[in-house]
């Protein structure tokens, strides 16, 4: 069954190896979780699946393969006597057996409760016979029996329901949702490059051991640098008009780089990057930063990260003095096309949906001179940008 089950996640097109597999293998002999259908799929997701963009996938595999298994706990299903009368009964205490017996054991249990489900039309609150809330009836919730089944409550209330009776429910995690700054981290993360700066203040431990090792068991401290990222980044920000309905997600996506981040220098913009752009929107008139000095301060081994919808009048892009805010002598192709070309590695995001691109003019003009390096600031479209700009 459960090989069936790997071939299913593999059918599924979900990355899981055979190592996982395994690994899920020795956990389910070691006895790591219950005999729950809830305790093996957080137990599976858990040796199965290591990137969270994958979580949608797997949930609907798994909900699509066990459907069948899962009706074996769906009371509007035929219920298997091995697994109502042997292994339930193998997990009550006497106290549960004696209360069973009292509305004339389990089999009698199931039955009149299938036959109330039946017969049941309408929502009921109260009394002591269908299926509700409040009452004494041994079938519902937020009531009290000192025997019964409890049906959709949420956490526990006399304590005293022989089995609990709740539809499982999965989160779903799609690729194409907005992030948030807790999975920007986790995408941005694979953009990091570690080395070892600075002065020698971390204890070595593999080269403390080896030293004492060698010295005859006398302690030999071994220091090294810090290990720091080295990736460096230089962010561009689209502010104002059309983006105003993105602020969230930008304002995330900077929480996200500046804590991910030891090198990262932010700039805005408005639609599009003219001769300056500037670091402070309240001092934006007058305290400015010319893109030339950004290009002469800054290598081409900096990675360029631009957001925007890159949605305005095409002659914002093509044309001299085409800026809404001021006459700018040069058009924002000009100074694009120094940007793309003098960093090596340059992508951009842009929260309006991919769909909608290709009827936007000045969309279509910044994809000419950027290239294939446009992606959606989606949780798929942040790993395409840094797959970019690792590459």
């Amino acid at each position: 069954m459960l090989i069936d089950f790997f071939l299913h996640l593999k059918a599924a097109r979900l990355p899981v190896s055979t190592r996982e597999f395994l690994t899920l293998l020795e956990a389910l002999q070691a006895r790591v979780v219950s005999l729950s259908l809830d305790d093996f799929y957080t137990l599976s997701r858990i040796c199965l699946i290591k990137d969270e963009a994958h979580f949608d996938r797997f949930d609907l595999a798994f909900g699509a393969y066990f459907r069948g298994a899962s009706a074996i706990f769906d009371v509007r299903a035929t219920i298997p006597e091995a697994w109502l009368t042997r292994e339930f009964q193998r997990h009550l205490s006497p106290e549960d057996r004696a209360k069973i017996e009292a509305l004339g054991g389990w089999e009698k249990l199931m039955e009149t409760f299938k036959q109330r489900l039946a017969e049941q039309k309408e929502r009921h609150a109260g009394g002591s016979k269908w299926i509700g809330t409040g009452g004494t009836s041994p079938f519902g919730a937020y009531g009290f029996n000192p025997e019964g089944i409890r049906v959709g409550q949420e956490g526990s209330g006399s304590r005293s329901a022989v089995k609990v009776w709740d539809e499982r429910a999965f989160r779903n995690l799609d690729g194409d949702v907005e992030l948030n700054t807790r999975n920007l981290k986790v995408a941005l993360r694979k953009l990091r490059r570690f080395a070892r700066e600075g002065v020698p203040e971390e204890l070595d431990l593999e080269g403390t051991i080896e030293g004492t090792a060698r010295n005859a068991g006398w302690l030999d401290l071994h220091m090294v640098p810090e290990r720091r990222n080295r990736v460096k980044v230089l962010l561009f920000l689209d502010v104002g008009g059309s983006m105003d309905p993105h602020v969230q997600v930008c304002e995330e996506l900077f929480s996200a780089a500046r804590s991910e981040f030891r090198h990262l220098e932010s700039f805005y913009f408005h639609n599009c990057i003219y001769d300056h752009v500037w670091r402070d929107n309240s001092r934006r008139n007058f305290d400015r930063v010319a893109t030339q000095d950004i290009l002469h301060k800054y290598g081409p081994d900096w990675k360029v990260i631009v957001v925007g919808d890159a949605a305005m009048s095409p002659y914002e892009i093509v044309q001299a003095g085409g800026s809404i805010e001021y006459s700018n002598d040069e058009p924002g192709a000009a100074w694009l096309t120094r940007i793309f070309e003098h960093f090596r590695r340059v992508a951009w995001w842009n929260p309006e949906p991919e769909r909608a691109w290709e009827y936007t003019r000045s969309t279509q003009i910044v994809l000419h001179l950027l290239g294939p390096r446009m992606f959606p600031l989606t949780l798929t479209g942040v790993a395409d940008g840094i797959d970019a700009l690792r590459h």
